[in-house]
C-alpha cells in the first residue's frame, strides 16, 4: 500500500513541476493567462497521472482473491459474489493523455459468467 517510496517519488515529480513551471515562466515572461494555465497543465498532468496509478494499485480492490467473500466486488449483471481468475495489465489515458499502467485481478461470475475488471 502506501510508502516512503511512493511518498518521495510524488515529493520529487511536485519538486519537477516547481522547477519547470519556473523555468516556463522565465522563458515566457509576457505569456497570457491562458498559456500559463495550459503550461501548469502540461507540467501537472505527469503528477496526476503517477498518483491516480500509484493510488490504484493500492486499492484493496486490487487484488479480488485477498478480499473475504463478502468484500469482494458483485457482479454487476445479477449480483453474485465474484472470483477471482489471474491478474491482468490493462492500460489507460488519463484526461490529459497521460498514459497508466494498472496490474490487478480480472474477476469472473461463478453464476452468470461475466468477467469484470475491478475498479478502484
Amino acid at each position: 500500500m502506501w510508502s516512503a517510496e511512493i511518498e518521495a517519488r510524488w515529493r520529487e515529480l511536485a519538486e519537477e513541476v516547481i522547477i519547470g513551471m519556473k523555468e516556463w515562466r522565465l522563458q515566457h515572461p509576457r505569456a497570457t493567462f491562458k498559456e500559463i494555465e495550459t503550461a501548469l497543465d502540461g507540467l501537472l498532468a505527469r503528477v496526476r497521472a503517477r498518483m491516480l496509478e500509484d493510488a490504484a494499485l493500492a486499492s484493496l480492490a486490487r487484488n479480488v482473491s485477498a478480499a473475504s467473500p463478502e468484500e469482494r466486488p458483485k457482479c454487476p449483471e445479477c449480483g453474485q459474489g465474484l472470483e477471482a481468475r489471474g491478474e491482468e495489465t490493462r492500460s489507460l489515458t488519463t484526461n490529459y493523455n497521460e498514459r497508466i499502467t494498472l496490474k490487478r485481478s480480472y474477476a469472473v461470475c461463478p453464476a452468470c459468467g461475466a468477467g469484470l475488471f475491478p475498479p478502484g
